[in-house]
Formats: C-alpha cells, sequence, structure tokens
C-alpha cells in the first residue's frame, strides 16, 4: 500500500465501542431492484456482496417504515415482522463479506407517489407541495399520526436488530418526511411540531429517542444509530447552513454514532446561514467533527481525491457511484494497485460488476448520472 493513502485504511472505534476495519463507507444509492412484494431481492443481495469485502460499512438503500412511505419503485420493505427474513437475508449477506451492515430507514412524505402508498394518501407534515416537477399537495399529518409515526420508525429499528443489523441511518436528508419536518418550507405548523427551528426539530429529535430507547431495550450488543442530512435547501424559505448547526448540535447532545452529510459534491460551498467560502463539509467537520464522526461524500473517484477529502478531517467517507463502477476500490488501495480503479463504466460492464437490472437501465437511460463510454 502507498503509504500516502494510509488514512483511508485505518480502522475506527465509534462511540459505543464498534469497530469499523476502514474509514471507507458504501453510500445508500436507490437501485429499485427489490421484488415486487417488498422483499429483497437475489439480484439485490449479489449486488451488495459483490461490493460488502472492502468497505469497513455499508449501508443500504433506504427502506420504508410504513406503507404510506414507499418512495421508489421497486424498494424493500422493513414496515411489518414478516419482512425480518428478508432483512435477516440482506445483513447477512453485507456480513459475510467483511463490512458493517446499516439499514437506512426513512419515509418519503410528500415526494411519495401517489400511486405507490394506498389510497394515494400522500402525508406531509403541511399541505405544502415541494417545488419538483409534478409535485402534488399532501395531506398534513395530524398530531397523534405523528406519535404513530415515530413509532414506526422504532418499530423497524427493533426488526433492523432481530434481522442482526450492526445499525441502523435515520434517514433525515433529500428532502423526505423527517427533513420536511424540519424544512421550513414544507413545516408551516403552528403546534408543538413546528414554527421556531427549535420547534421544527421536535420530530427528528423525537425519532431519536425512541430508536435509541429501543436499542437499550432490544439490543443484545453494541448498535449503531447514526443520522443523514442535507445541510441546506435550495427553496425560500429552506434550510440554511445556520439551522443546520442548529439541527447538529442537537443531535451531537443525543450521542448519536456519527453524522452523515449528504451532498452530490464533497467540495461544494454553503448558499447561505454562514459566512464562510470553505466547503460545508469543512464547516461541519470544524463545528461538530470532535463531538460525533462526520461521514464525508460526494464526487470522489480516485485515491487521490479520498486522501484530500480526509484532510479535512472527517473520520469516515462514503462512495456510491464509485463502488458501482469499482467493486474492488478498496482492496485496489490496500495492495497498492490504486493505479488501476476504474472510474468510468462501459455498456458491457454489467455483469462483470453484478448490477442488477433496474439499477442498470437507470444508468445507462439517465444521461450525465454515471460515466459511461
Amino acid at each position: 500500500m502507498n503509504a500516502k493513502y494510509s488514512s483511508l485504511l485505518e480502522s475506527l472505534t465509534l462511540h459505543n465501542g464498534i469497530v469499523l476495519k476502514n474509514r471507507i463507507v458504501m453510500a445508500p444509492m436507490t437501485h429499485c431492484s427489490s421484488n415486487p412484494d417488498g422483499t429483497v431481492s437475489d439480484a439485490e443481495l449479489d449486488y451488495y456482496a459483490r461490493r460488502s469485502a472492502g468497505a469497513g460499512m455499508v449501508i443500504t438503500a433506504c427502506t420504508y417504515v410504513t406503507p404510506n412511505g414507499k418512495g421508489f419503485p421497486g424498494q424493500f420493505s422493513a414496515d411489518d415482522d414478516s419482512f425480518i427474513p428478508s432483512l435477516r437475508r440482506l445483513a447477512a449477506a453485507i456480513q459475510s463479506k467483511g463490512a458493517k451492515a446499516v439499514l437506512q430507514i426513512f419515509h418519503g412524505g410528500r415526494l411519495c407517489p401517489p400511486d405507490a402508498v394506498p389510497n394515494g394518501d400522500v402525508v406531509s407534515a403541511s399541505a405544502v407541495a415541494s417545488e419538483r416537477e409534478g409535485a402534488i399537495v399532501p395531506r398534513a399529518l395530524e398530531s397523534e399520526e405523528i406519535h404513530a409515526m415515530i413509532k414506526r420508525f422504532g418499530d423497524t429499528t427493533r426488526r433492523a436488530i432481530e434481522a442482526g443489523f450492526d445499525g441502523v441511518e435515520i434517514h433525515g436528508a433529500n428532502g423526505y418526511l423527517i427533513q420536511q419536518f424540519f424544512s421550513p418550507h414544507a413545516n408551516r405548523r403552528e403546534d408543538e411540531w413546528g414554527g421556531s427551528v427549535e420547534k421544527r426539530l421536535a420530530f427528528p429529535l423525537a425519532l431519536v429517542d425512541e430508536i435509541q430507547d429501543v436499542v437499550a431495550k432490544h439490543a443484545k450488543q453494541p448498535f449503531i444509530v447514526g443520522y443523514r442530512f442535507s445541510p441546506e435547501e435550495a427553496e425560500t424559505p429552506g434550510i440554511t447552513m445556520a439551522e443546520t448547526f442548529v439541527l447538529l448540535d442537537a443531535l451531537a447532545a443525543k450521542s448519536i454514532d456519527y453524522l452523515h452529510i449528504s451532498l452530490n459534491e464533497f467540495w461544494s460551498a454553503p448558499r447561505r446561514g454562514v459566512d464562510d467560502s470553505r466547503s460545508r463539509v469543512e464547516i461541519i467537520q470544524e463545528r461538530i467533527g470532535d463531538k460525533v464522526p462526520v461521514i464525508g461524500v460526494g464526487g470522489i473517484h480516485t485515491a487521490e481525491e479520498a486522501a484530500k477529502a480526509m484532510e479535512t478531517g472527517i473520520a469516515l467517507l462514503a462512495l456510491g457511484r464509485e463502488l458501482i463502477i469499482e467493486p474492488d476500490w478498496v482492496e485496489k488501495v490496500a495492495s497498492g494497485r490504486e493505479s488501476e480503479i476504474a472510474t468510468f463504466l462501459t455498456k458491457e460492464d454489467q455483469q462483470r460488476l453484478v448490477i442488477p437490472d433496474p439499477l442498470w437501465q437507470m444508468i445507462i437511460q439517465r444521461a450525465g448520472w454515471f460515466p459511461v463510454q
């Protein structure tokens, strides 16, 4: 191994005592490849197993916690105990190759397609449509439904424990339900669940409390609870970096095991809410990195780029598209073959890279998403 990449392969011990064998995380990536009944498919298992030998931790694509939380076609479910055997297969496929397996838990909120949820009942914090093309106006959740939703996240965490996962990641990013409650764009409530930035924190913090209580009650060994967040929103009104600091400080006080930034570009600068020209990752690491391990992500392909990213002080680095293109990324760095890391696909690569058909079709058809030659 080239010594200048040694930081990528150092182990990390989380606050709860779980040891990650290196600093590389497989990022959660939507693949739309599960069975129609919501169970994990064989193709999906093969896809994860192919990428789990190198990374220290693998975070799955998001699974929905209630029937009205489904956000995509081909998404796997964890909304009922009948799915525990399916989840167990997924955890085992990842762990059999040496990585820690983390289940990302989610509800799509106002971004759920109406035809994907029972009776087309799309819900959110408030009856405010997103600004995405084709968005519909959701129904605002009643207070008792919010309490029930919090419990459903706890129920899914119990299923993750029973299925043998090493942890869960709370998906509070990318405009989905948890972020909608924190967002001044999506949350216009005037009760205990909305209003000031502190009141908009009520739902995500209640989720953390519920999930940590479930872990304390059901886990027989240390169990990871991470949180993914988007640091800003483009909308006005929308989440600013200043508001994100309030969220991160509150999460750190809950002794969360890690905080995972959701970004397309690692070095992107903030839009508003802070007078600082550094990247969002650097600003967030300075703010919170001495209290909670931070996972950075976004547009990292080569070992050189990864090592530079680690110089910001972040604890972990997530690779998404790059581990699809190059499943042996970590192994090549470890064996001094970093020059052999592939950074693009060809149209003949699907079988060799063990990519399920639905994901492969998205890769080929969505121009610019992946570098395809």
